[in-house]
């Protein structure tokens, strides 16, 4: 296998659609904000991980959004040195979103309790114009009903959206947020991601690597 290849995650995937590679080359430097930057570059199977080892670490990105409480959320501060996963989508997603976000629930029920409390998981809308605070949050409540930390569901309007995007490294969604990218970054104590899980991971990836990044 090539040294460097791009996940299927870091393509725009339309929901219940077709998909749209996305013209942005690989990105350079380590460890550095990728605000702006062309999407994460990612190496072959790695035996650290189950998902996909981020060839250069992502720094926890900043940006300040509205969340399902009205409240503003800004991400860099509310999360800092916690593992975190970040996902962007939509609520009326027909299938990437909710499998992702069900996969995050069955791997955090499926690891010892003491992890599970101390993963945040963020969801950022890709459809401001429709996820309301209100409907992130009834969204939110199928996935994490009987866990012991609430998800957080972010919303605010395009241009913040896109920033966030453009902040935490995945590409920019197109058609009204319809195509996204199918990428789950899964930031660490060290505030940085070191891997990422795309629509081929499952709910057992994600839970081998929360026991590495967390424990």
């Amino acid at each position: 296998m090539p040294a460097l290849v791009l996940a299927a995650g870091l393509v725009l995937s339309g929901c219940g659609g077709s998909s749209s590679d996305d013209g942005g080359a690989p990105s350079s430097g380590s460890g550095h904000d990728h605000s702006g930057d062309a999407p994460a570059e990612v190496e072959g199977p790695d035996e650290k991980f189950a998902g996909f080892d981020l060839a250069e670490p992502y720094r926890r990105p900043s940006f300040t959004l509205t969340d399902s409480t009205g409240a503003p959320f800004d991400f860099k501060a509310e999360t800092a040195g916690r593992p975190t996963l970040l996902f962007f989508g939509y609520t009326d997603c027909p299938d990437i979103c909710p499998t992702t976000m069900a996969d995050v629930s069955v791997a955090l029920r499926s690891v010892d309790p003491a992890i599970a409390e101390e993963v945040q998981v963020v969801f950022v809308t890709t459809d401001p114009a429709t996820d309301t605070p209100e409907v992130l949050g009834a969204y939110l409540a199928q996935f994490d009903a009987d866990l012991p930390v609430r998800y957080v569901g972010l919303t605010g309007d395009q241009e913040a959206i896109e920033q966030a995007q453009l902040s935490a490294g995945v590409p920019l969604a197109e058609d009204d947020g319809r195509a996204h990218s199918a990428l789950l970054l899964l930031y660490g104590t060290d505030d940085a991601a070191h891997v990422a899980f795309d629509s081929e991971n499952t709910s057992r990836d994600i839970a081998a690597d929360l026991a590495v990044v967390v424990g």
